[in-house]
């Protein structure tokens, strides 16, 4: 009976989870936050990295934590403040890990850099150094969408790879040569299975902020800041995207064009433009691709919307091959629950076994 107990229990906390994350309302939600831990979000803190010191808070169960978990948020301006963020944060937590928020201050400012992966690194080895950290000196990574394959890539590194109990891509990518790629084209290697869909429009601009000159980046960050904040404030959102489009008539040409692409949501002109300067990107460092890096030697689980249009969703599943062929353990989730890198709550629920199950071997670790 014990052994049962054991077993159920993990698959207990990971249904909670799901349940909670998706805000599934009625007596199932109800009884899901009703048996979830209390949690507590500490002071905020600072962590050591090469770079210089980094906000992080912690977000602390009412019950012993056998697991530290360091959840990494993805290309956002708002960084551990963002709510999608903080509520995954708080739901992790409920279901009995302790969490350290810390976001990457290169994509809080829309670059995806190898100085992000040192910043992984660099928690690691802060986190597992605490006189409170894990008996086993190792800690569990999340990370959401481009923080995702980055983890991957810190994990393999020899000065944490034996601190890491496990990596969670959470809609993130295996090669960025190929989401570049897609993003600036739609082109994406056959997978099957997988259904392909044009690349969305925030991911071009994003890509389009990293060789863009000053002159357009001002405005560039202006629109990807009103498509933040659509999911806050549409009011302000709004206010916001109108500025952009303000910023548009003060530039001149060719940056009012290219401002306009934007602004008017092209694609298709936008990832034409975008195309011949790809390479200034360097996506070939091994730091940004986990199918380039060192692979860890910790399990590694992929977790990808089937219709995923900012990272496509091939991506972890070319990623999860490459690891297999390489030794690593590794577990694919592909979810129709999954948007881009959150629960879709309008999804059918006959996919939540199969997350309940991703989760519930996540939370073994």
């Amino acid at each position: 009976t014990a052994a049962l107990l054991y077993a159920a229990a993990p698959y207990a906390r990971a249904a909670s989870l799901v349940i909670r994350a998706a805000q599934l309302g009625g007596r199932a939600e109800s009884l899901a936050r009703r048996h979830a831990y209390r949690v507590v979000r500490q002071p905020r803190h600072l962590v050591r990295t090469r770079g210089g010191e980094i906000a992080a808070q912690y977000y602390v169960p009412d019950a012993t934590a056998e697991r530290t978990v360091i959840l990494v948020p993805g290309v956002h301006a708002m960084g551990i403040d963002e709510p999608r963020l903080t509520a995954l944060a708080n739901d992790l937590a409920g279901s009995g890990v302790r969490v350290m928020a810390m976001a990457l201050p290169d994509l809080q400012r829309y670059r995806i850099t190898a100085h992000s992966t040192d910043v992984i690194e660099d928690a690691v080895r802060w986190a597992t150094s605490r006189a409170d950290a894990d008996a086993d000196g190792k800690v569990g990574i999340v990370g959401i969408s481009f923080a995702g394959g980055l983890s991957i890539a810190a994990a393999g590194r020899d000065t944490i790879r034996d601190k890491v109990a496990f990596v969670v891509s959470f809609g993130g990518h295996g090669d960025l040569r190929r989401v570049l790629r897609y993003i600036a084209t739609g082109d994406v290697p056959a997978v099957p299975g997988v259904t392909v869909r044009p690349p969305h429009d925030y991911a071009v601009s994003v890509v389009l902020y990293g060789v863009a000159d000053r002159l357009v980046r001002d405005g560039i960050e202006t629109f990807l800041l009103a498509s933040q904040l659509t999911l806050v404030d549409k009011a302000q959102a709004e206010a916001t995207f109108n500025r952009a489009r303000d910023i548009q008539t003060l530039l001149p040409e060719p940056a009012a064009t290219l401002m306009g692409y934007v602004n008017d949501r092209d694609v298709t002109r936008l990832g034409s433009r975008l195309v011949p300067h790809l390479d200034a990107l360097e996506a070939h460092n091994p730091a940004l691709s986990p199918e380039l890096a060192p692979v860890p030697p910790a399990p590694v689980f992929l977790l990808h919307g089937d219709g995923d249009t900012v990272i496509p969703t091939a991506e972890s599943r070319l990623l999860g091959d490459a690891l297999a062929r390489k030794g690593v353990r590794v577990r694919v989730l592909l979810s129709h629950l999954i948007t881009h890198a959150e629960v879709n709550r309008a999804a059918a629920t006959g996919e939540a076994w199969k997350l309940v199950a991703f989760w519930a071997e996540v939370l073994r670790q």
